[in-house]
């Protein structure tokens, strides 16, 4: 059943610390009443099928690698074991550690549903959230100050991207309905807008920054894409799509690759140098539904598109022309919903993504929770699902911090921080 639409009423802002308590249920004590309410999906080498709520998890739940660990770097530094070895049981003693995650804070702090969210890039426990209305929090859940709140202009004002300034860590830019992509500082000061539409019918959906080539690029709802440098110059502005262009991505290591979405149902790869109009695109990746978001993977070498309906494709940046690996999983598209979107983690080769139960999809059982969902990059396989039974919402929006050991969540008006339990009764 979709989602009811809250009555938007003014609240004021407020930050709520979840206190631990006799009723949060552990993983493992949620684990046989979930296997009760779901089945074991079948998956196959290149198309996989993402089951339900702690399928197939009791195989991994296998004691901490912290010995396989120390073996490993042992052998690596003795010139025996390989890197990828190595990688790989780090990114399998994280996987473990994901059974001690808890919401240790929680924020409701819109009176309209969160759009967009960012983290600070060198402060961990720092992060940036927009709303429908266009208001911004900005909060370091790390002490205890009241949060930087950020009023927007209503109706009309929803924040659809939002980025850290890399050169200055003060400012942020944004994207929003209003018709700007504009520089801001914590006070709420513009001190640059980059793009202005001027009219109520064009608004901006996307943007992304390279603070390499120092430049800005942004997408609007009819499909061009504008690019500027940081001086707020602009070097051109295209029709490179025929409807919306959701997400705008550049490669963090070669960034004159640029990988624009939209709901047009394609994904596009373009070389910045070799811009020359609609049609000069490298690759242009056909999907079976509008796309909410394409983004490459922290090394580059890997992009991963999330459609409007149920699947999640991951490309291989070394050869786009080669079938991607396709991971079925239930995300349809609502609206009065923030767009699902998948993420990659920071540092391993993990996706984690928001569960919306669809009766019609292939594996959807009775009661299926609606959990955050962990998939391996490589193999497309589900490799864990977190779930808070007092926050049993679609999470729309899922973002492990820089650091990798963080995870913030939007689900409808709430922003959502996870941790690990330890970790975040000393927070």
């Amino acid at each position: 059943m979709a989602p009811r639409k809250r009555p938007e009423t003014q609240k004021t802002p407020e930050v709520v610390v979840r206190p631990r308590s006799k009723r949060n249920r552990t993983p493992r004590e949620l684990e046989p009443e979930a296997k009760k309410l779901c089945v074991k999906g079948r998956g196959s080498s290149r198309r996989f099928d993402s089951g339900c709520l702690w399928a197939g998890l009791s195989s991994l739940r296998v004691p901490p690698l912290c010995s396989s660990i120390v073996r490993a770097l042992h052998q690596h530094k003795l010139g025996t074991a390989a890197w990828p070895s190595l990688r790989q049981g780090l990114q399998q003693s994280f996987l473990n550690s994901l059974a001690s995650y808890r919401i240790f804070q929680k924020a409701a702090p819109f009176d309209r549903r969160a759009t967009s969210l960012a983290w600070h890039p060198t402060h961990p426990s720092t992060l940036a959230v927009g709303s429908k209305g266009g208001d911004i929090l900005l909060w370091n859940f790390g002490i205890k100050d009241k949060p930087i709140f950020i009023k927007g202009i209503g109706a009309g004002g929803s924040i659809t991207g939002l980025k850290f300034n890399p050169l200055n860590t003060n400012q942020f830019f944004t994207s929003s309905m209003e018709g700007t992509t504009r520089l801001q500082d914590f006070k709420g000061n513009t001190l640059r807008v980059f793009a202005s539409s001027d009219t109520c019918n064009v608004w901006f959906c996307s943007l992304d920054v390279s603070v390499k080539s120092r430049l800005v690029v942004t997408g609007d709802n009819v499909g061009h894409v504008i690019l500027l440098n940081m001086d707020g110059r602009e070097l051109w502005n295209l029709r490179m799509h025929k409807k919306k262009v959701t997400h705008v991505a550049l490669n963090p290591c070669c960034d004159w690759l640029l990988a624009t979405a939209s709901v047009d149902q394609t994904v596009k790869i373009w070389d910045l140098r070799q811009v020359r109009g609609k049609s000069s695109f490298l690759h242009s990746l056909p999907h079976r539904h509008p796309v909410n978001a394409a983004h490459f993977s922290p090394d580059g070498a890997q992009l991963l598109t999330t459609d409007q309906k149920s699947e999640i494709r991951v490309y291989s940046a070394c050869r786009w022309d080669c079938p991607p690996s396709l991971i079925p999983h239930p995300h349809r598209h609502f609206q009065h919903l923030t767009p699902i979107k998948a993420s990659w983690h920071p540092r391993y080769n993990l996706i984690v993504v928001g569960r919306y139960p669809d009766p019609n999809f292939k594996s959807c059982s009775p009661h299926e929770l609606r959990t955050i969902d962990v998939f391996d990059g490589s193999s497309g396989k589900i490799m864990y699902q977190l779930y808070d039974p007092e926050s049993s919402g679609i999470m729309s929006l899922n973002e492990f911090n820089p650091m990798g050991d963080t995870l913030a969540s939007v689900m409808g008006y709430h922003i959502l921080v996870w941790s690990p339990e330890d970790a975040g009764t000393q927070k």
